[in-house]
């Protein structure tokens, strides 16, 4: 491999002669050789987003020459537009702390780069310097807790349409099979009956309402660190170009973003992307749950509850032929358990900050990204393959239902808690249904016990048995 030699503080260092980043980043290279794991995607468009809307704010502000200006910000397209030199950020997740690697990888790559097209070679650094004209009037301190925020708000766009489909998807189940009435569970036992389309509904709410919770989180993200340069005083950085920067990155983005209202908290505190980060725990928590619903109801299909027929999408074993498991659910299962431990460590990286800087943004910016991305596309994922095509039992349906000693909880108004309670012990001793049972043992018409025993009008509030005191 030829190389070309680079000096910076510390001495000089051979960096590849093809690398179009540079010697700071070479360092960060042999240094942390750790995962093998590069910066999220959205995480480099939204640091090189940055560095073009700097060039583009202090090009306004007569600060940086508008040649050198136009190089950086048409370096910093070649990454946004074309799509090119994503290999050249190579910096490993586990890097020295706040992120200053990463950010000169990204400076010393628009430096080469804009040097190039103005005619200059790479790692000469004249006339685009990567400190003094990629790099002006910002700080690793504030330039990474930006980045952090704007992909953040880039990935958010895409989870939301996947949770919006999702849960149109379970509401177009839930009025499908509002009419199909089924065994109530709780504690995993027998209870009283809902409608299939009950249950179908509340998993919709259950995305509707994580979906507004992350919302609401992340007003807080909108708020932007730019400006703040080291310690949050904006030292180096004109007022102008304080402003000026934040609605470039709107423009570009078309991104709702804000200043920062108080720089020094906006650069002390990871609070905001905690909550942001806990916004998804819940929504995996969620997810979670439902997909233990589905892998239960799918459960069978001989040996298990099987009111849910799952699409078959793979064979499920090696070696049992015909075997076709749940494997959406299970994705989704495993998904979620990714994302809890992510926001674990989100939770501790956020609490390691200590006076005027967190340095474990990094780790931050990894998982938090991540976290978004592997939710937008399991929820996508299980919305398209396990719910769109999604069937019902309609046999194992009644045939748990009839089964159902808790049917004769709408007894109880009428002969009292104690003796429905024989009612649905004696069912289950003899294996007849609770109808059956109560016939024999109570004194109510037979009219009047099929309507007290109609499960329909149980899915609904009131009295069926009529009268009475009990339980």
């Amino acid at each position: 491999m030829t190389t070309r030699t680079e000096t910076d503080p510390l001495g000089d260092l051979e960096v590849p002669a093809s690398a179009l980043y540079g010697v700071q980043t070479q360092r960060a290279v042999e240094n942390f050789d750790i995962s093998g794991i590069g910066p999220h995607p959205a995480f480099v468009w939204a640091t090189v987003v940055v560095k073009k809307a700097a060039a583009i704010a202090h090009r306004r502000t007569g600060r940086l020459e508008a040649g050198l200006a136009d190089a950086i910000v048409q370096a910093a397209d070649e990454v946004l537009v074309d799509g090119r030199h994503q290999d050249q950020f190579v910096v490993d997740v586990f890097q020295a702390g706040a992120g200053t690697s990463h950010n000169m990888n990204a400076n010393e790559l628009l430096a080469n780069r804009a040097n190039e097209l103005l005619g200059g070679e790479r790692g000469a650094y004249a006339p685009v310097h990567p400190n003094d004209h990629v790099n002006m009037a910002q700080s690793t301190n504030d330039i990474i807790p930006t980045a952090i925020a704007l992909a953040a708000l880039k990935l958010l766009q895409d989870l939301y349409v996947s949770l919006d489909g999702l849960a149109e998807a379970f509401e177009e189940k839930a009025r499908d099979w509002d009419g199909i009435v089924k065994s109530g569970r709780t504690h995993l036992q027998d209870a009283t009956p809902v409608r299939l389309g009950q249950e179908f509904g509340a998993y919709a709410e259950a995305i509707r309402r994580n979906a507004a919770f992350i919302r609401d989180a992340e007003v807080q993200v909108q708020e932007l660190s730019l400006g703040g340069t080291a310690v949050g005083s904006g030292l180096n950085a004109e007022p102008e170009y304080q402003v000026q920067v934040i609605d470039v990155i709107g423009e570009i983005t078309g991104l709702e973003v804000r200043r920062a209202e108080n720089l020094f908290y906006s650069m002390q505190s990871m609070a905001r992307f905690a909550m942001l980060s806990g916004a998804l725990r819940a929504l995996a928590i969620d997810l979670s749950r439902i997909a233990n619903d589905f892998r239960l109801l799918a459960s069978g299909p001989r040996t298990g509850i099987s009111e849910l027929r799952l699409p078959a999408l793979q064979p499920g074993s090696s070696i049992m032929p015909g075997k076709v498991n749940p494997v959406m659910a299970e994705c989704l299962n495993m998904v979620c358990f990714h994302v809890f431990g992510n926001d674990a460590a989100i939770q501790w990286a956020a609490e390691a900050g200590q006076l005027e800087l967190n340095v474990m943004m990094p780790c931050i910016a990894y998982n938090l990204c991540q976290s978004i991305e592997v939710l937008t596309n399991a929820t996508r994922a299980f919305d398209t393959r396990a719910v769109r095509d999604l069937e019902v039992d309609d046999r194992m349906l009644r045939f748990w239902l009839e089964r159902n000693t808790m049917l004769a909880t709408a007894l109880a108004p009428r002969i009292g808690y104690a003796a429905a309670a024989e009612i649905a012990k004696e069912a289950v001793a003899t294996g007849e249904g609770v109808p059956e049972v109560a016939a024999r043992l109570t004194d109510i018409p037979a009219d009047e016990l099929a309507e007290a025993l109609d499960p329909t009008p149980m899915t609904e509030a009131g009295v069926r048995a009529g009268g009475g005191g009990g339980g």
